[in-house]
């Protein structure tokens, strides 16, 4: 996603709190460097991806705002074939309830009018949804976050997770940002992950984990989620880091890989742990290599996996 829309698009970036990001900077900045050097190779080496992003070093998850046309995803989107996932002897995550929050809908470009409704989400009024963002061949943030959701659900329930999703393609638009919430909250999910991808300039490269900032206003009060979703969200970006050799996000988060914002209605109206996962910048040709690629995408999901994996567990 961007920092665009409904959860990004007309958002501005945030400052992260230095003092709450030390730890996540000493555990992150030697991961990172040596992703970086691999990222480098691997992006240059014609590899697809791109994250949505915004100038002024505003995240693209938000999306823009024009509907963007579905295309067909390239070759290397090719679906591949997937066992029934088998849960693992130990089954670890037995018991634990994780929700998945792909980020927009494939049909939202269809129902403009449903989507851009203004919804509450405790601290002010947004648009129900947006579009979400593309990589410049037309690969939507849409087709991306579903795939990457898709492959996460297998590797969580493989560990013997119980894993709903906030949408599988399988309703006409949406849901809204606060229905999403919603869905979190009405699992009592032990952790909720919603995945995008960033539009924002070329040249911008790398993921970003965005946390929930403490709100206390209408109907939005995270600060009991604050503490735990920060530790979900600094494992995540751990592990982001070493499965795909990704480096945090250059424009926004000062190298940490870590955001926290207090604008975006899923976060706010959130009651359980819950983070936002930009997963690299589709508007940058070497990330939009990246996440155009089947290989890459099922890295994103091992990685994102891991990190969860490693929450619940303590």
């Amino acid at each position: 996603m961007s920092y665009r829309g409904p959860e990004f698009d007309d958002l501005q970036p945030r400052r992260p709190r230095r003092g709450a990001l030390t730890v996540a900077v000493a555990a992150l900045v030697p991961g990172a460097l040596l992703g970086w050097l691999v990222y480098e190779a691997v992006g240059d080496s014609g590899g697809s991806g791109g994250t949505p992003g915004q100038a002024s070093g505003a995240s693209a998850s938000a999306h823009p705002s024009a509907p963007a046309s579905p295309t067909d995803a390239p070759a290397s989107d090719a679906k591949e074939p997937s066992a029934p996932p088998t849960p693992s002897a130990a089954a670890p995550l037995k018991g634990k309830v994780v929700v998945i929050d792909p980020g927009h809908n494939p049909g939202n470009f269809q129902h403009t009018a449903d989507i851009n409704r203004k919804v509450h989400i405790g601290t002010n009024w947004k648009e129900c949804d947006t579009t979400g963002t593309s990589t410049n061949s037309g690969y939507t943030e849409a087709k991306f976050t579903l795939d990457v959701a898709h492959r996460l659900r297998t590797l969580l329930q493989q560990q013997g997770a119980t894993v709903k999703l906030t949408q599988d393609g399988d309703r006409p638009y949406g849901p809204c940002i606060n229905e999403r919430a919603k869905i979190g909250n009405a699992a009592k999910a032990d952790a909720v992950v919603s995945i995008h991808a960033d539009g924002s300039g070329a040249g911008n490269r790398g993921f970003h984990v965005i946390l929930p900032a403490s709100v206390h206003k209408g109907a939005a009060d995270t600060r009991p989620i604050v503490g735990p979703s920060r530790d979900l969200g600094e494992r995540i970006a751990g592990s982001f880091v070493r499965v795909t050799g990704s480096a945090p996000s250059n424009y926004v988060g000062n190298g940490t890989g870590l955001v926290t914002r207090q604008d975006l209605g899923g976060l706010n109206l959130s009651t359980v742990p819950k983070v936002f996962l930009e997963c690299g910048n589709m508007r940058d040709s070497k990330d939009a290599a990246l996440l155009t690629s089947g290989a890459w995408r099922q890295k994103a999901a091992q990685g994102i996996s891991d990190g969860i994996v490693s929450f619940l567990r303590g």
